[in-house]
């Protein structure tokens, strides 16, 4: 991985425009277009660069109560509970947590009866605590790789590439590598 290709996944992320067009990004960076069309496509086969999509605004559709919802002790499967939220309307997002909490939920509400109705319905599958966002000072931040100090440039190359690659073939795979590569998780 090269200069060019992490410049390219950070113009195209949130707060850039993520719509921009290969003769854009190859002005933007002084690039031919095939370079930064072959670059793109190297993004996308590792699966760094995961979709580009449009955001809608909740607001502007009426969706103006967004909430985060913990859902502990819970009297169904996760699976069940998955399939569940994957259909619900309301949830943008789910995730599994580790400790106490089993699950984090981020919904879009319209109003107050709304909400109530939807806590409601999250009481029948568990302890429920939920809290409305007042503001997000961080949203959609734009991700930069990590890359391991005291490495010279064609290593820290390498060991990016091989990260990359290995990130592909899954965790489990990279903590089973981990020693052999000497990079951490």
């Amino acid at each position: 991985m090269d200069k060019w290709i992490i410049q390219i996944f950070s113009s195209l992320q949130p707060y850039k425009d993520g719509r921009k067009s290969f003769s854009d990004l190859s002005k933007e960076l002084s690039l031919s277009r095939p370079s930064v069309t072959e670059r793109y496509n190297r993004l996308v086969e590792r699966g760094v660069i995961d979709k580009i999509s449009a955001k809608v605004n909740p607001s502007a559709i009426g969706r103006d109560v967004i909430l985060f919802i913990q859902v502990s002790e819970m009297n169904l499967s996760f699976e069940k509970f998955e399939q569940l939220v994957v259909e619900h309307p309301d949830i943008l997002e789910c995730h599994c947590l580790t400790g106490q909490v089993n699950y984090l939920l981020k919904a879009a509400v319209c109003d107050m009866t709304h909400l109530s109705n939807l806590i409601e319905e999250f009481t029948g599958y568990g302890r429920i605590n939920s809290s409305i966002v007042l503001r997000s000072p961080i949203k959609d931040k734009v991700i930069q790789p990590i890359i391991k100090k005291g490495l010279s440039k064609k290593e820290k190359t390498k060991w990016l590439e091989n990260r990359l690659v290995f990130s592909f073939l899954g965790f489990q795979y990279l903590r089973k590598c981990r020693d052999v590569y000497s990079f951490t998780l």
